[in-house]
């Protein structure tokens, strides 16, 4: 049986990914020449060489890709190349790919954020991303985000919004948007227990204890405006 090639087998994030298949996918755009594809700091990055006189940006690639690929297989960078690095011997040249940070981030058209919540999760998302803008629908792991760096967000998170998170949460709720409906989901929740803890020790008491406690919480006589 053939396999094909085994030597560019990657894992990212709990998923082993052949670097190969995406390479092939990307090569059958009708814009694109060649196409390399490496893992550089826990992200996949795309490098693409076009066909010539056209031209591809990011999302275009990316929204390529997403119709024929995983999530988890899709570049989070592009760098756009008049040619494929090759050594003496005439083969690619993976060691003189240039650096990510001359990349193009494949992210989605950028959307504010429209509430508390959702500011103060991109604030927290941009600075440990070391991303000047994050908007609401921008994915955690496409802009560079990965396992290490999500534990750190998941930890800052849980102290910021006192709520209980773990890593799987993150996994599949990486957008802000998405993630912003899990606290408030969590926070709701954590009321709810509050009150149904409160209610069964009111449950427990006797019917004088209640009404002492009520009393305690009800204005007093001298508090009450007499005009009310």
């Amino acid at each position: 049986d053939y396999l094909g090639r085994i030597d560019f087998q990657v894992k990212l994030r709990g998923f082993r990914i052949e670097l190969g298949e995406i390479e092939a996918v990307l090569s059958s755009h009708a814009s694109v020449r060649e196409a390399v594809v490496t893992l550089r700091e826990e992200r996949l990055v795309a490098y693409v060489v076009t066909e010539e006189g056209q031209s591809l940006d990011a999302l275009s690639l990316r929204s390529f890709l997403q119709q024929r690929l995983p999530d988890f297989m899709l570049p989070s960078a592009f760098v756009a190349l008049e040619t494929l690095p090759l050594n003496s011997s005439g083969k690619l040249d993976r060691k003189a790919l240039p650096s990510p940070d001359e990349a193009v981030a494949a992210t989605s058209e950028y959307v504010a954020p429209r509430n508390e919540t959702e500011q103060r999760l991109a604030s927290l998302w941009s600075e440990l991303l070391q991303v000047e803008q994050v908007g609401i629908h921008d994915n955690f792991f496409t802009l560079g985000g990965h396992s290490l760096l999500a534990t750190q967000a998941v930890t800052r998170i849980q102290s910021a919004f006192n709520v209980k998170l773990s890593l799987q949460d993150f996994f599949e709720a990486p957008t802000v948007a998405d993630f912003a409906l899990n606290i408030l989901r969590l926070t709701a929740q954590g009321d709810l227990a509050e009150l149904e803890s409160m209610m069964n020790q009111l449950d427990q008491l006797e019917d004088a204890e209640v009404q002492k406690l009520l009393a305690a919480e009800s204005p007093s006589a001298d508090e009450t405006d007499p005009q009310e």
